[in-house]
């Protein structure tokens, strides 16, 4: 199986003995990134089945290409939050590397509340109207044969927004600690 690995290889910033307690989101964001683990080699079988059905037996199967739709999403939009908390996400890596503790934390810290927790919101917002109406027709797939859950499927927008929105909040509680602990020191 492949698996997703959720170690923090980058953060080298120690935590302090009396920092806030994080470890029921971790263990959340840990836990969901196992979940979400188990969705590639689940697509990976399904897309086999969907081919020896098309090319072995001449026939096709809405429903089983539509979950590769869905376990794909659901591989990005809710290991976002997954890759942030390992910090494996995107950072140009020029000047971070050669910063201090103190310089990595005002980085982490600004640039969570500068750019994702402001895009965040904008999805989450943006999306809400989108979703509740999915939601209230309760949405299903315009292919004879498909899933009746369009609706589930477009609420892991709001979804990744918020949880990629609690793991920033993460972020900035723990640069704002390292923040602090340099400035008693």
């Amino acid at each position: 199986m492949i698996t997703l690995h959720v170690d923090d290889k980058n953060r080298e910033i120690p935590m302090p003995p009396d920092a806030p307690p994080a470890n029921k989101l971790d263990q959340g964001i840990i836990w969901l990134g196992h979940a979400v683990s188990w969705c590639v080699p689940i697509m990976a079988l399904l897309v086999l089945f969907i081919v020896v059905l098309r090319y072995g037996f001449n026939t096709g199967a809405i429903a089983a290409q539509e979950s590769v739709q869905y376990l794909h999403a659901a591989i990005f939009m809710l290991g976002a939050a997954v890759a942030l908390q390992a910090d494996q996400h995107v950072r140009v890596d020029i000047f971070y590397r050669g910063f201090s503790e103190r310089q990595r934390a005002w980085v982490n810290g600004l640039g969570h509340v500068v750019f994702t927790l402001p895009l965040c919101a904008l999805i989450g917002w943006g999306s809400w109207d989108y979703v509740m109406d999915s939601w209230s027709a309760r949405e299903a797939s315009p292919e004879p044969g498909g899933l009746p859950f369009v609706y589930l499927l477009k609420t892991l927008i709001p979804a990744m927004a918020m949880l990629l929105a609690l793991q920033a909040l993460m972020h900035i509680s723990h640069a704002l600690t390292v923040l602090r602990q340099r400035d008693n020191t």
